[in-house]
């Protein structure tokens, strides 16, 4: 049986960005985790930390992105690909186009905030100057059920 190598690098990735949601969810914050990688090279992985920091853009993604520019001295990420495990947010996903991010792939579908494939599907927009190519639901059963036990947890 041949592995898909792309399949591979995905659930790896992922597997890591899941990490990063669940060291969220120990701080107490919501976990989502996101990794950024260019050429096979990790560049940056991170959880959401609003609350640590008292900042409400403090989200996976953004934190990611703003890590790997300061690494590349660069404020475009042409040649890297974003891995996280929940549909980004509106904010996450004008930050995703402003960098110029290749490719996004997530897990969990978020139907009341996501932005890529819900609500306003940022990346269709007429105004959206680039759209990554976007791949959703890698490891969407595990990032899916860290949320809801973290919010069941909460109610």
């Amino acid at each position: 049986m041949t592995t898909d190598p792309a399949q591979t690098l995905e659930k790896t990735y992922m597997d890591l960005a899941l990490e990063e949601a669940e060291k969220a969810a120990v701080r107490g914050e919501v976990p989502v985790g996101a990794v950024l990688v260019q050429n096979g090279k990790i560049l940056a992985r991170d959880g959401n930390r609003t609350l640590e920091l008292n900042d409400p853009t403090a989200h996976a993604e953004v934190l990611v992105i703003r890590s790997a520019c300061e690494h590349l001295q660069s404020q475009r990420l042409p040649e890297c690909d974003l891995y996280v495990t929940l549909e980004p947010c509106a904010m996450c996903a004008a930050a995703i186009s402003f960098a110029r991010i290749r490719r996004l792939y997530y897990g969990a579908a978020d139907e009341k905030g996501g932005a890529v494939d819900h609500g306003p599907r940022f990346f269709c927009q007429p105004t959206c100057h680039h759209g990554p190519e976007t791949y959703a639901g890698i490891g969407e059963r595990q990032s899916a059920a860290l949320l809801k036990s973290f919010f069941q947890g909460r109610r």
